[in-house]
């Protein structure tokens, strides 16, 4: 079994770039992630990524934060300690609606927040995934599984015609402890 892990063609132009994953989306091979200095439009519908899912996600951390707040509301001011305040009534919804809009704020953007960095794998002492360094800074660097391709010299040339200036291969590294 080969050591290469993933094969990786960079590109200095995003055309030549998007030009290389429909060369390779051609010849029926699958592309792991496409990594960019800058957004692209038009990336995902070619790489086939579905819509997110964040949105519905948001809406229920909103959610639970309305929800959180009338139930602690409705327990602190009518059932647990009700007060007679100038002879209006213990269920006041309207006062109920800014305290629950700030707590459905807060429950959105923080749980929007950790959802990011659960998702991004961004946690505290982890380290970041990172195929090519140049990916970051001025490169277009498009990652193929070589378990999944098992034709590399077919890949590289595909990436070599598309434009690619570099086609390298990441190799797995193995720890020996003798």
């Amino acid at each position: 079994m080969s050591n290469i892990k993933y094969i990786l063609g960079s590109f200095d132009d995003p055309d030549d770039m998007m030009h290389g994953i429909d060369k390779l989306k051609e010849n029926d091979i699958s592309i792991y992630d496409v990594f960019t200095p800058m957004p692209i439009h038009g990336i995902e519908e070619k790489l086939g990524y579905k819509r997110s899912r964040l949105p519905i996600v948001a809406f229920l951390f909103g959610i639970t934060g309305t929800f959180t707040a009338f139930t602690m509301i409705f327990y602190m001011l009518v059932y647990d300690w009700p007060m007679n305040i100038g002879g209006k009534p213990a269920f006041a919804a309207p006062d109920f609606i800014p305290i629950m809009f700030e707590l459905t704020v807060l429950f959105c953007s923080y749980g929007m927040a950790f959802t990011f960095f659960f998702r991004n794998h961004l946690f505290p002492g982890r380290a970041p995934r990172v195929m090519d360094l140049r990916a970051t800074d001025d490169r277009f660097v498009i990652a193929i599984d070589a378990h999944t391709n098992p034709y590399p010299e077919k890949i590289n040339d595909l990436l070599k015609e598309a434009g690619a200036i570099e086609v390298k291969h990441n190799e797995r590294k193995y720890i020996s402890y003798e």
